[in-house]
């Protein structure tokens, strides 16, 4: 049984070179069990056919606001309606305009406009068109309402240029559609959405760096990601803007979260950087220190002179780099830092060190066995030598306290 087994996507595919993508994305999503209806827009047929997408889908797909058929019975608010979720992949910056706009010129904004139905958004775009004010205002009003996001990711575009802009991919969208539907309403209908945050805009680091060493192999760390996805989840949930710059993890991006994805300390440095302006930020990724000073090409062989020498040199401190920012520092920075002996004292020394506000300080020794569980038990050490130290927790809780204690400290927007 798949898990999305007896569900409704309605799949809406916009007008970007990312389009072709949304063909796999259907079949993913059919094979986890849901049934798929595709609109597509005028652009969105510029590079797939609604011929590809009926035959994936197994249903016909729909491209006309004024389809005589359709419209007899009135097809577009029928289509808004008859489905579990509404999903936009490609989203391009027109079809984000639009959403946040309330315009509705076609068929595929007019659904949009008329559908009550969770609707999630994979953004996908050219780095500059991501990044420019506009993009990201329309960001902030569609999150607000409600609208889950996943991606973009970091990567190489087809204009050769490499930053945020690739849209997630299939499986991604995919886990997120699952994660979407188990929450169940979009988060600006919930009752216990939050206005503790609103107005602000939150960056979060999390999970792990994967540092290559050659095509096949990587230096990395034990971190799940688990505690920077549910302070994400947390912040979201209080009601303010959220973007998520995550290492490789196996966890389902959190609803009304903008998620970006990268692999290497520097990618997550040129995310982080590229996410800004921001009022508070959370460096909670377990970021490698140090990667290899050279990558192989090819898969580095055995020999009989033994293990060959791994030089390293050392990554760029992402959380000094933004604390330290003469322009642009977030008003409110935290650090975590996970220790294996003498957590608190190395902590003082690291807040000194890194210039941050506030240090979220945790022992991940193997005593523990916190690194990648579900539990933690931290300390929260202000910049002013205050202490603060909590019981076990679930991780969940544990980023609910911390986004109340930063609507505290964080100034108001």
């Amino acid at each position: 049984m798949g898990a999305l087994d007896g569900t409704r996507v309605l799949l809406v595919i916009g007008g970007g070179i990312a389009a072709y993508k949304a063909l796999d994305l259907i079949r993913r999503l059919r094979e986890r069990g849901a049934s798929v209806r595709c609109v597509l827009t005028k652009g969105a047929q510029e590079f797939v056919t609604p011929l590809a997408a009926a035959a994936l889908s197994g249903q016909r797909a729909h491209t006309d606001l004024f389809d005589r058929a359709d419209e007899a019975d009135i097809g577009h608010i029928r289509l808004a309606r008859d489905a579990d979720a509404v999903v936009v992949a490609p989203a391009t910056a027109n079809t984000l305009a639009r959403m946040a706009g309330g315009h509705a010129p076609d068929l595929a904004s007019t659904v949009l406009l008329a559908t009550t139905l969770p609707i999630l958004i994979a953004p996908a775009m050219n780095v500059r068109m991501w990044l420019h004010p506009a993009t990201q205002r329309n960001l902030a009003l569609l999150t607000g309402d409600g609208v889950a996001v996943v991606g973009p990711n970091v990567g190489r575009m087809a204009e050769a240029e490499t930053g945020p802009g690739r849209m997630a991919e299939p499986d991604e969208i995919a886990d997120a559609v699952e994660a979407l539907l188990a929450r169940g309403a979009p988060l600006a209908s919930r009752p216990d959405r939050g206005t503790l945050l609103a107005g602000r805009h939150l960056l979060v680091t999390s999970g792990p760096t994967h540092e290559p060493i050659d095509p096949v192999r990587y230096l990395a760390n034990r971190s799940s990601g688990k505690q920077g996805h549910a302070i994400a989840a947390a912040a979201a949930a209080a009601g303010a803007r959220v973007t998520l710059i995550s290492g490789p993890v196996t966890l389902a991006d959190p609803p009304g979260v903008t998620v970006m994805r990268i692999e290497t300390a520097r990618e997550m440095l040129a995310a982080v950087e590229a996410a800004l302006p921001a009022d508070i930020a959370v460096f909670a990724a377990a970021v490698a220190d140090w990667r290899p000073a050279t990558f192989g090409d090819e898969k580095i062989k055995k020999g009989p002179e033994g293990p060959p020498p791994l030089a390293l040199t050392e990554n760029p401190d992402i959380l000094a780099t933004i604390a330290h920012r003469q322009q642009g520092r977030p008003p409110l920075v935290v650090g975590f830092a996970a220790e294996t002996t003498d957590v608190i004292a190395h902590a003082r020394a690291k807040i000194a060190r890194k210039g941050c506000d506030l240090i979220v300080a945790n022992d991940v020794s193997a005593a523990t066995g916190v690194m990648g569980g579900d539990r933690n038990a931290v300390h929260l050490i202000g910049r002013d030598g205050s202490l603060e130290s909590w019981p076990t927790l679930a991780k969940d809780e544990v980023a609910r306290r911390l986004v109340a204690r930063l609507a505290e400290l964080a100034p108001s927007p």
